[in-house]
């Protein structure tokens, strides 16, 4: 954060958002906002980015949390962090282990579990030295429970938690709190991205059911940042009326 920027909004709040360039990490960044904090946009599509960053007021820069050369780039100079949601992530790939791919469950591993650790380990000292610091963990129904085809992408947000619930003990005393996120079926880019860019076969995920919207998640981590400092959500599970759990929904009985 330059020298003006600080000087500029030294009584705001400041949130860094990840995987913010669609779908919920978007929305988040919008719910924030609209809530007086100064957000930090980081996604690797810099145009999504920096077109969100000027609707918003907030800043957007370049992020791959694949890369740790990125995240240093990306968090130099933010010295100042009141809130970190790790929201990068996502799902490749709809095989059962016998057929698994293996580029496709790394890069899984990779962004989901890594690149969290990565993301809170580079921002933790700001989040400690903030007095009032806030980690919100996106994982998923899929971090509870496994499901048919899904063990690359389950067995990853799985880790992802663990992380996250371990960070919970290991800051204990420490002027943070830690909110693990766990959304349901939610209708974004994800089964895009799952499918390799098959609409079609995305569409089909959320047909005969009411999804939940990106919107629906934002409004719930902004009021989990809304909390006073003593007040700790420690997992909020968020699924549609149309989904009891990660393997059953009115379509599948």
């Amino acid at each position: 954060m330059s020298a003006s920027t600080e000087t500029a909004t030294e009584n705001r709040r400041v949130a860094v958002v990840t995987g913010a360039s669609s779908g919920i990490g978007a929305a988040t960044a919008r719910a924030l906002a609209a809530d007086g904090w100064l957000v930090v946009v980081g996604a690797r599509r810099l145009d999504r980015i920096s077109a969100l960053a000027a609707e918003i007021g907030g800043i957007g820069r370049e992020l791959d949390v694949t890369d740790p050369e990125s995240i240093a780039a990306f968090v130099d100079g933010l010295d100042r962090v009141n809130l970190l949601v790790n929201n990068a992530g996502g799902a490749k790939g709809w095989a059962p282990v016998a057929d698994a791919v293996e580029e496709d469950w790394r890069w899984m591993w990779e962004t989901n579990v890594i690149g969290t650790m990565r993301m809170t380990k580079a921002l933790l000292p700001a989040l400690i030295a903030s007095g009032d610091g806030l980690i919100v963990t996106v994982t998923s129904v899929a971090a509870l429970e496994p499901y048919d085809n899904g063990a690359g992408y389950t067995s990853a947000k799985h880790a992802q938690a663990v992380v996250h619930r371990t960070l919970r003990t290991e800051l204990l005393g420490k002027p943070v709190r830690l909110t693990e996120i766990a959304p349901g079926m939610v209708e974004t880019e994800f089964s895009v991205v799952r499918f390799d860019g098959d609409q079609d076969r995305a569409d089909a995920v959320y047909e005969g059911l009411t999804p939940l919207t990106a919107d629906d998640v934002a409004e719930v981590i902004a009021f989990t940042a809304s909390r006073p400092p003593h007040v700790n959500l420690d997992q909020i599970v968020i699924k549609p009326r149309d989904q009891a759990s990660a393997r059953r929904n009115i379509k599948t009985g």
